[in-house]
């Protein structure tokens, strides 16, 4: 026994030793990964945000004030969050439903229904918008029945909720139904053998397992609905005060040669954007703890 516990713990100190001497040998390339990775993140992120935040406050302070606080900019942030928030609660409904139908029950079509919900991120966001105005525009079969009863899509808030629900709706699905594969179906199971309702098992069992995943999903819904331009723009018509969320705005602006006050819209994107990305560390940070807690 000794022999054989002194060959194998040599066998140890030979891997280690051979693992350090990777280590040393590979500094340097470690060094050129990590200085690369730091020059294009500085190049590609950290440049153009310091970029819009020095350019917004070129005039001073008041002049920032004055162009945040303009009845148009204001408009276009209460439409931008008005457009984020019904994504959201729609897009939390469908993915809570699609991610549970597809994980939990076997049926013909399920790698169908899989696939449809990939389709906004590979379709243009402003084919998207072209085919919301034929579906809903004036050509459409069906627009004489809209106009009859006083509904306006295109051109209107609710194209613009359309078109925001449309190109985001992936993101809440497409991060729980990895985690309900993981988990499986035997608690769930179990929970009904013993004769807990169908909301006693989702909120006692299945609900604690995802709700990282699913609050995640959340945060990047909001940061995709917020920053949304292609399909928007296309459906908005950009009515200056009536459809023009935040980057229409901006690039309304932009156009007008009014650089500072675009830069000083883009501003409040850019900050809101920090503001997910904070939540977004703070939830990956708290899943971890809660797994290791489990565990």
């Amino acid at each position: 026994m000794n022999i054989e516990e002194n060959a194998i713990e040599s066998k140890k100190k030979s891997i280690l030793k051979e693992k350090d001497r990777i280590r040393r040998d590979s500094g340097a390339v470690k060094w050129i990964l990590i200085g690369v990775s730091a020059i294009f993140l500085f190049v590609l992120l950290i440049l153009p945000l310091l970029t819009v935040v020095i350019n917004s406050l070129a005039k001073g302070i008041s002049f920032y004030s004055k162009s945040i606080s303009d009845p148009y900019a204001i408009k276009a942030m209460s439409l931008t969050l008005q457009a984020t928030l019904w994504s959201v609660l729609i897009n939390t409904v469908f993915g809570l439903f699609a991610a549970w139908s597809v994980t939990k029950f076997h049926f013909h079509g399920k790698k169908i229904l899989t696939t449809l919900i990939d389709v906004p991120v590979t379709v243009s966001p402003i084919i998207a918008g072209l085919i919301f105005i034929l579906i809903f525009g004036r050509q459409s079969a069906i627009f004489p029945f809209l106009k009859t009863h006083g509904i306006q899509v295109v051109f209107a808030v609710p194209g613009i909720i359309l078109a925001t629900v449309f190109v985001t709706f992936p993101f809440v699905s497409r991060e729980l139904i990895p985690v309900l594969e993981s988990q499986g179906t035997d608690e769930e199971e179990a929970a009904a053998l013993m004769g807990a309702k169908w909301h006693t098992i989702f909120s006692r069992v299945t609900f604690p397992h995802i709700k990282w995943a699913f609050l995640y999903g959340l945060v990047l819904c909001t940061a995709r609905a917020m920053g949304e331009f292609g399909a928007v723009s296309v459906l908005s018509g950009h009515l200056r005060g009536k459809t023009n969320t935040l980057p229409l705005h901006i690039e309304i602006l932009f156009n007008e040669f009014q650089y500072v006050p675009a830069f000083a819209v883009s501003s409040i994107l850019v900050f809101l954007a920090i503001i997910v990305l904070i939540l977004r560390s703070l939830l990956e940070k708290l899943g971890k703890k809660d797994s290791e807690v489990n565990r």
